[in-house]
């Protein structure tokens, strides 16, 4: 995505407005509208073991802003393999074996724009209560001290109970109703968990973590992050003076960490970070680094 169009997408989606500049004119207008956008992952195969941000590419600034984030990933699957299959092939025949929608086109368009004019939903007490308790219930969901270390992810925003508050009133709309229903918002809560709470789910943990979609990187990420960043400094604190290759440092780190597997990215990362601080000079070509005599512990 380039950085005109990402821009475009952020003022529409932030501030709810259009910019246009055209014929030394220039007028801001209204953008109340509903975006619904696709994307491809990154070499065209979904990474199961890659966060969502990851896989696509998109800015956090702007994946955080969907309500609803769907995962639609090509699983083998007999019967759903069978009746694609049949329905490509029913297109080769003389006659095409076309499926006919379960609505009129005509009288579905008719449908959304008399809802989209007439029907404004009012949210009822009974339908407030039920946003609070489901906005608390997932935010106990990261409040659990299993795993990480007794750590806590943040499984849901402020953000998620407007998509929420969002959701409910649509679903009011489409059965043209002007009062948001206990009903409405449990089925609102169904989508929210379906689609875009099984998007932030920590491929590592295997938890719900709303930083991997709002931040790009999961707690576990930053925990991990900082530990090596401390580890690093206790390292160098013990070798003033001398010059080290970036594979004994990788080594040695995870040594001081307990950590099988420690990623050869991660490490030039926090070299880099090490020598913006000015505690190393890092020579990434000869995959060496220098400590500086005034290091301090």
């Amino acid at each position: 995505m380039s950085d005109t169009t990402r821009a475009i997408l952020h003022e529409a989606m932030e501030q709810q407005t259009v910019s246009i500049a055209k014929a030394g004119i220039i007028a801001t207008l209204n953008a109340r509208t509903s975006i619904l956008a696709s994307a491809n992952p990154v070499e065209s195969r979904y990474n199961p073991k890659l966060s969502v941000v990851e896989n696509i590419k998109l800015p956090p600034t702007l994946l955080s802003r969907f309500d609803l984030i769907y995962l639609i990933l090509d699983s083998p699957n007999i019967e759903n393999d069978r009746r694609l299959a049949q329905h490509l092939v029913g297109l080769y025949y003389e006659t095409p074996n076309v499926v006919q929608p379960p609505l009129d086109q005509s009288l579905l368009r008719d449908y959304i724009a008399y809802a989209r004019e007439h029907i404004h939903p009012e949210l009822s007490d009974l339908a407030t209560r039920e946003l609070i308790s489901a906005y608390l219930d997932m935010r106990r969901i990261g409040s659990s001290s299993h795993g990480n270390n007794g750590s806590r992810t943040i499984s849901a925003t402020p953000r998620q109970l407007e998509s929420l508050i969002r959701l409910s009133e649509a679903i009011a709309k489409m059965r043209f109703s002007m009062e948001v229903t206990r009903a409405d918002v449990r089925e609102a809560v169904r989508l929210m968990k379906v689609a875009t709470q099984a998007a932030a789910t920590d491929p590592r943990t295997g938890r719900i973590d709303m930083d991997m979609i709002t931040t790009g990187r999961s707690t576990a990420n930053r925990e991990m992050e900082e530990a090596l960043s401390v580890s690093l400094r206790e390292l160098l604190a013990e070798r003033r003076g001398s010059r080290m290759a970036v594979g004994d440092v990788r080594r040695q780190l995870s040594e001081i960490m307990n950590v099988q597997g420690l990623k050869h990215e991660d490490v030039i990362e926090a070299l880099r970070s090490a020598e913006g601080d000015g505690l190393i000079q890092l020579n990434e070509r000869a995959q060496t680094i220098f400590v500086r005599q005034g290091l301090a512990s």
